[in-house]
């Protein structure tokens, strides 16, 4: 190495190349946590591998895919109108990686998935998709569709059409898999569902639809679900019904429907999004009549969850990237890591992330459970998951934001990731209901499914399980009540007024405490430290003219601490 070579390497520092997997000191431990340690070892060799790829070639294909969007061709070189989206070969290999080599979308649905004979439990593909995201943001939006259609499907559709489409949408072949997606959104509904205005008749045992569908992302998939108004039917959400639309029809032939142009979007560019015209395209009824949007919301709900697992994604790609740089770089004459200021701005873009991890592996925990029969747990998950997607997506837009600026001048070029993290995390406060209505949603948790008293009982019980100084139990335990009773005021206020500060207080809440139980499980004094981190700047009054305390941010940046975290009680420092 040159004189030259030696100075460039320490100035800009490239973390391409590391294995994600084995850099994460904390992930191994809180699988291990949330998983039977013989499914963990045994996943070992898939997260090494996958964290490999994440860091190497997989960041490599998602930039080249970035810089090549797909596009429409409208006919064939012979003239025929037949509609196809070109995709960059790097896209391709990508889809091999995600659906064929681990596969995400079918490994929740049948076993045989990596080895394994069972179907996953939810906490495997979210970790998965968790290093997967920290490469490639667009992609995960198919893969979490595919997922999502074929859960929905499972349990609201005709066994007649599970047995035609399931071993498709499951397929790991990707010459044989069938990607799903969902046509929901209209230019004149938005978010309002009671204002669809695709029309469906009966056609005899099928369904034909009409209409347009305003933003379609992999809008050339096999399979989707689609929102419609059956003729004749009552207005408003009554009206309203579910119908799984095919790509093409049992002779093969191309189904009644044409993507009119694909959107030129801010991130997410490596993957298609686009408008549908229904011209009488044959459907099939999923579910009762009317009951359209409560079974979509089976989907959203997922789709959902899936959105807040890619935000702590993404957010630990941005936090990484950052603790890279600032221990690999100096300046004048100390490491970054090593000044105050810098350990500060590093726990704010690490603080986050961390929250959104311990979030995913909490609702992945209720899914599991919910899915097993336990009606406590789904109201807990039905609470969990919009406070999960309200919080930790726009919180992913300013990591990804303060991680650039750590970068400095070379973060705000496109050769680096940190553009395209910024331009992608965008998308996740938008994508399948806005921040508003999914802080509404989370009132709507409290008021419709008694979800408030479920995640009071579920955190007294975390806390309970948990060992940790006296003073900050208490602390914690007086947090509880608090949040809580403004919960309720805020649903008993309507909850439009407070549902966002409503939702954040109880989402910090959650969060911290379920760290302190996850850092008094595993022996992780950073995690407790992490979790009291949210209690002094998420949930507690501060005077902006009064220095606060560095201990937790240095404590999160000393590789050399080890205490025992129960003793551990920054709230009073």
């Amino acid at each position: 190495m040159t004189a030259r070579d030696a100075i460039h390497e320490e100035a800009i520092p490239d973390r391409f190349g590391t294995n994600s997997f084995v850099e994460d000191r904390e992930l191994e431990s809180l699988l291990r946590l949330y998983l039977p340690a013989q499914l963990v070892d045994h996943l070992k060799p898939h997260l090494h591998r996958l964290g490999e790829l994440a860091g190497g070639v997989l960041d490599a294909l998602a930039q080249t895919s970035d810089r090549h969007p797909p596009t429409l061709e409208h006919r064939t070189r012979t003239g025929k109108d037949l509609q196809r989206i070109v995709k960059h070969p790097a896209y391709v290999e990508m889809e091999k990686i995600a659906y064929s080599d681990f596969g995400l979308a079918a490994m929740s649905h049948r076993g045989g998935v990596l080895g394994w004979s069972e179907p996953m439990p939810a906490a495997v593909k979210y970790a998965l998709t968790f290093l997967f995201v920290q490469a490639e943001f667009g992609l995960c939006c198919p893969v979490s569709m595919t997922d999502s259609l074929t859960r929905t499907l499972r349990k609201f559709g005709d066994p007649a059409l599970v047995e035609r489409y399931l071993p498709a949408l499951t397929s790991q072949d990707l010459d044989a898999l069938a990607q799903g997606a969902m046509f929901m959104t209209e230019q004149g509904a938005g978010s309002d569902i009671a204002a669809t205005a695709t029309v469906a008749q009966r056609d005899g045992a099928v369904w034909k639809l009409s209409g347009d569908k305003w933003f379609c992302s992999n809008p050339d998939a096999a399979l989707a679900m689609v929102l419609a108004r059956v003729e004749g039917a009552p207005e408003g959400m009554k009206g309203v019904s579910l119908f799984l639309l095919p790509r093409r029809l049992e002779d093969g032939s191309p189904n009644a429907y044409r993507i009119i142009r694909l959107k030129d979007k801010l991130g997410t560019r490596s993957m298609a999004s686009g408008e549908i015209r229904l011209e009488g395209a044959t459907a099939y009824l999923v579910g009762e009549l009317g009951r359209g949007f409560v079974q979509m919301a089976d989907m959203v709900n997922n789709s959902r969850l899936s959105n807040g697992v890619r935000a702590a994604g993404m957010m630990r790609r941005a936090a990484a990237e950052a603790q890279y740089i600032a221990r690999h770089r100096k300046a004048f004459g100390k490491r970054l890591i090593d000044m105050p200021l810098m350990q500060r701005q590093l726990a704010k873009i690490m603080l986050p992330g961390e929250q959104a991890r311990t979030m995913m592996f909490q609702a992945a925990d209720a899914l599991r459970r919910a899915d097993g029969g336990d009606s406590k747990a789904y109201a807990l998950v039905r609470i969990l998951t919009p406070m999960l997607k309200f919080r930790a997506c726009r919180d992913a837009r300013r990591v990804t934001g303060d991680a650039m600026e750590v970068r400095g001048g070379c973060g705000y070029i496109e050769e680096w990731s940190d553009p395209r993290l910024l331009r992608d995390s965008h998308l996740g406060s938008i994508w399948e209901g806005t921040s508003n209505i999914v802080a509404q949603d989370v009132i709507r948790a409290i008021v419709r499914e008694g979800s408030l008293k479920v995640l009071q009982d579920h955190l007294s019980t975390l806390l309970e399980q948990t060992t940790m100084h006296p003073v900050v139990r208490a602390r914690f335990s007086a947090l509880i009540a608090q949040a809580s009773s403004f919960a309720e005021e805020a649903a008993a206020a309507g909850g439009d007024r407070h549902a966002r500060q409503a939702a954040s207080a109880l989402y910090h809440l959650s969060s911290a405490i379920a760290m302190a139980w996850e850092a008094s499980k595993t022996g992780s004094l950073k995690r407790m430290a992490l979790a009291q981190l949210v209690v002094m700047h998420r949930l507690s009054p501060r005077d902006p003219l009064k220095p606060y305390s560095d201990a937790g941010a240095q404590l999160l940046f000393d590789d050399e601490a080890n205490a025992d975290p129960a003793t551990l009680n920054l709230l009073e420092q």
